[in-house]
């Protein structure tokens, strides 16, 4: 009981956590704009870990790598405490095979990032289409990159209804699908793999 309780409470405060960490990475990404209250929020929780990372890894061709070395070091990091409490120590012994699984744990959250911000989009186009929210436009800016090509095929149906987010939507069912195969392939164990349910 003791075990799943102290489970629940590391696996749900690590996940949040590496939630915010790729959040950072993908502002960076899409180009987000930093000063939204919600990115400036993500970026004050995550600097204090970035910052001295930076210092020691420079980012390549735009990406910001520290933050992927970050996400990855959350990852390692979680499913190592989550070993001890599950009673899985022989998963210390490979930490590749523990990186391998967070890597798949990592593309689940992405794509559930994804899917979020594209429901919150379609709901925020629907009940407040010219609202400027702070976790609206957020929520578009991630997902344009998405977007912003499949509308230049397929322009709104009528000049009023945007398919879009339809596709989008079946796509990243279709990556989920891959993920979960990739994940079988892995035998990823989820009780020790944040991001994989």
């Amino acid at each position: 009981m003791i075990s799943n309780i102290l489970h629940l409470i590391v696996y749900s405060l690590m996940s949040l956590f590496l939630v915010i960490v790729i959040l950072r990475f993908l502002l960076q990404v899409v180009r987000a704009d930093f000063y939204n209250p919600v990115s400036q929020a993500i970026v004050k929780v995550t600097m204090p870990l970035l910052k001295p990372l930076r210092k020691i890894i420079p980012g390549v061709l735009g990406i910001d790598m520290a933050s992927v070395v970050l996400i990855v070091l959350v990852q390692l990091v979680a499913s190592m405490i989550l070993a001890v409490v599950v009673g899985m120590t022989e998963l210390l012994a490979n930490p590749l095979i523990l990186i391998a699984w967070g890597f798949v744990g990592t593309l689940t959250i992405i794509s559930s990032i994804f899917f979020w911000c594209m429901i919150i989009s379609i709901i925020g186009s629907f009940i407040a289409p010219f609202s400027h929210h702070p976790l609206l436009v957020l929520a578009n800016q991630i997902i344009n990159p998405l977007a912003a090509p499949i509308r230049k095929v397929l322009p709104p149906l009528g000049g009023v209804i945007d398919i879009s987010p339809i596709i989008i939507l079946l796509g990243l069912k279709v990556v989920d699908m891959l993920i979960l195969r990739f994940a079988m392939f892995l035998n990823v164990n989820p009780s020790v793999t944040l991001g994989y349910w």
